[in-house]
């Protein structure tokens, strides 16, 4: 083996030393921004959350009797506080989103709770929350999507598995969930 050989065999093994390294460190990349991301989905989830006792505690204060739509709520927001990972969080948040609608539906025969002040203020901060959940599940599910991605195409997937990682769930709606309730009373 020539001189010239060698230097070309040590250069191919730092090239693909290299080339593992910077892979590896683009798949924690992407890794963390997906982790990142489901942080933020649970501070908007977390944000809202907060709201609900102040909203159940003014329509109480208007509606009473309305127990069943008050408790549904409160149960709710209980269920999503203990739900752990994308899926159980999902159903958890549809959960809360059609307990509070329930509610709201039940506002709807209290003219004076509508017209109170705090009653739409805790409405813009939950329309508000709403929207940033949105936001925040769009941007998780977007990050979840490349990294996903990443890890299932070649050369990726002829490692990726054997470093530790595997794909990530996606923040889904289940199909039960997007049935419109029915409310009657």
């Amino acid at each position: 083996m020539t001189k010239k050989s060698t230097w070309i065999i040590v250069g191919v093994v730092v090239i693909a030393i290299l080339g593992f390294f910077m892979a590896y460190n683009n798949l924690v990349s992407l890794n963390e921004d997906v982790t990142g991301k489901w942080s933020q989905v649970e501070n908007q989830l977390q944000r809202r959350a907060d709201l609900i006792p102040n909203l159940v505690n003014t329509v109480k204060g208007y509606a009473a009797h309305e127990q069943q739509a008050i408790q549904a709520v409160t149960e709710a927001r209980t269920q999503l506080g203990g739900a752990k990972g994308p899926e159980a969080m999902a159903g958890a948040n549809e959960n809360l989103t059609s307990a509070i609608s329930r509610l709201l539906v039940v506002v709807e025969n209290y003219p004076d709770l509508k017209a109170d002040a705090n009653f739409r203020a805790l409405m813009d901060e939950l329309a508000g929350s709403e929207n940033r959940i949105a936001i925040a599940r769009r941007d998780y599910n977007n990050s979840v999507q490349i990294y996903n991605t990443k890890i299932k195409t070649l050369p990726t997937s002829l490692y990726a598995g054997m470093l530790g990682f595997g794909p990530r769930e996606y923040f889904k709606v289940d199909e039960e969930a997007k049935k419109v309730p029915d409310v009657t009373f």
